[in-house]
């Protein structure tokens, strides 16, 4: 069978269930549930004859052998049974609902799911179907779920700027639905960048990648959409932790962290540091190794990323524009960054291109040092992708070509030679760099830095085209009847 039909049905029940109610999210869901089993079941046979682990009962077959109300019990109980279980199994299931009421479109689905050979199908068909589910239930912002879904293309530049290379660890924090793992494996396996061997395929399935996700069913459908891209062992032990990844030192440092954490001001627990400092709240993290002491998540993330990489670990991280300019444990936290790491690269991008409306954030590239009394960081490049720029999501979503020249910019062969766009005669460019005692020198170490002329501030000729700035007014609405009408729900 070729692989339109598959998507084409995959698509078509999905809508089909929506207008029964059955929202994006939960329909992925419970495709991941029934997939995961038919994998099972098809791995349990000639030729790889495999035991998965699924208890005797509750497996593929129990399901396909039921109709009617015996069928929706037999379900329920299927799901609370395999959460019971151990490692990646008891993962995917963890918490696991029925969420199909209807008897009929429940066996339908099954028997959609039952008439593909899922493990025939190769793993970009079988993770670019999957990926579109996420996309699309990202879109819906009634669910929440875009605040878990990264921009494929600002993803894809990270991973090009950071260049991992086969047999270096890989992780993620806060990994949401995996867009970040999935880009990194793209990258090493794509032969344009390197031809790995027997070796380097096991170590990149299975010892690459690490991450946490607190919530279940996000981290479920991560697990999900990195087996379905060959990333992990439906026998093996789950690559993403359930346990937050503030509560305690990292065990052992990685090679690369690439993240986008949870923008929102306050954590739920506070903190304590070396100096004995806390904020009074219910819980406290006792984190010795971080420099400062504070609720914001974002900060608590820098330092806690910072933590995780070997002395020669690298990362990236999607911030919100206060981790730039925040002052008191803010300003504390930039200075030791440009005292004890690298950090030679900050991406200022422009509202318009994440799924929650108005978000201000950057990208912050930083190497980490062995220890040394000496500053690590000598300067920082800056490029401003934000000024007199305009996205949105559906009339002008952000692409991998808007974000080439940054890439070009930011040299990923030799981030040691690099060439500003910006001069005093000139006076345009985006891309330059700033010494560190230009940046020690500004009020609280603010990286908070503009230099070009704001074109809709002076310049009329030079607004948005009125599509563009139709569209942005028209989202932003959405966006608020949405929360407006969430609210009076509640």
């Amino acid at each position: 069978m070729s692989t339109a039909p598959i998507v084409s049905k995959v698509w078509s029940f999905c809508t089909t269930l929506r207008d029964d109610g059955v929202g994006y999210g939960d329909y992925l869901e419970q495709l991941t549930y029934l997939i995961f089993l038919k994998m099972a079941d098809e791995y349990g046979k000639p030729p790889y004859s495999r035991d998965i682990g699924i208890p005797s009962g509750f497996d593929w077959t129990s399901l396909t052998t039921k109709r009617g109300a015996d069928l929706e019990a037999h379900y329920v109980a299927l799901l609370r049974k395999l959460g019971e279980q151990r490692g990646m199994l008891g993962q995917i299931f963890t918490k696991s609902q029925n969420k199909i009421t209807d008897p009929a479109k429940l066996f339908r689905l099954i028997d959609m799911v039952d008439g593909t050979k899922w493990v025939q199908l190769g793993s970009d068909v079988k993770g670019d179907i999957y990926e579109g589910l996420l996309e699309r239930n990202a879109e819906d912002t009634k669910s929440g779920a875009g605040q878990y879904f990264t921009p494929r293309a600002l993803i894809s530049a990270m991973v090009q700027c950071m260049r991992p290379a086969p047999g270096q660890t890989i992780a993620d924090p806060a990994c949401g639905t995996g867009g970040f793992f999935l880009a990194a494996s793209d990258f090493l396996t794509s032969t344009d960048n390197y031809s790995l061997d027997k070796d380097q395929k096991a170590f990149l399935k299975h010892s690459t990648f690490s991450g946490n996700e607190i919530v279940a069913g996000t981290r479920r459908l991560c697990l999900m959409n990195m087996y379905l891209h060959g990333i992990g062992e439906m026998t093996g032990e789950s690559l993403v932790s359930p346990a937050d990844a503030l509560i305690s030192a990292p065990s052992e440092g990685v090679d690369i962290v690439l993240a986008n954490p949870p923008f929102g001001k306050k954590s739920s627990m506070s903190f304590t540091n070396a100096e004995g400092e806390q904020e009074s709240e219910d819980l406290t993290y006792n984190r010795q190794d971080f420099w400062a002491t504070t609720s914001n998540k974002q900060l608590n993330f820098v330092q806690h990323i910072s933590a995780m990489l070997k002395t020669t670990g690298r990362a990236a991280v999607v911030v919100p524009d206060n981790v730039l300019f925040e002052g008191g444990a803010g300003e504390v936290i930039r200075r030791k960054l440009l005292q004890n790491t690298d950090l030679h690269t900050i991406l200022r991008l422009p509202t318009g291109i994440f799924y929650a409306q108005g978000v201000k954030a950057n990208v912050i590239f930083f190497d980490n040092r062995p220890a040394s009394p000496d500053p690590q960081t000598s300067q920082v490049w800056f490029y401003d992708y934000r000024t007199n720029v305009h996205h949105t999501l559906k009339q002008k979503p952000l692409t991998h070509a808007h974000l080439e020249d940054f890439v070009r910019c930011y040299n990923p062969e030799n981030r040691h030679k690099r060439r500003a766009t910006w001069s005093d005669e000139t006076s345009d460019g985006r891309w330059r760099a700033f010494s560190r005692q230009e940046l020690l020198s500004r009020d609280k170490a603010s990286l908070d830095l503009f230099w070009l002329k704001d074109a809709t501030m002076t310049d009329l000729d030079n607004l948005p085209e009125p599509e563009v700035l139709m569209s942005e007014i028209l989202e932003n609405l959405e966006a608020a009847m949405e929360q407006f009408a969430a609210a009076s729900q509640a």
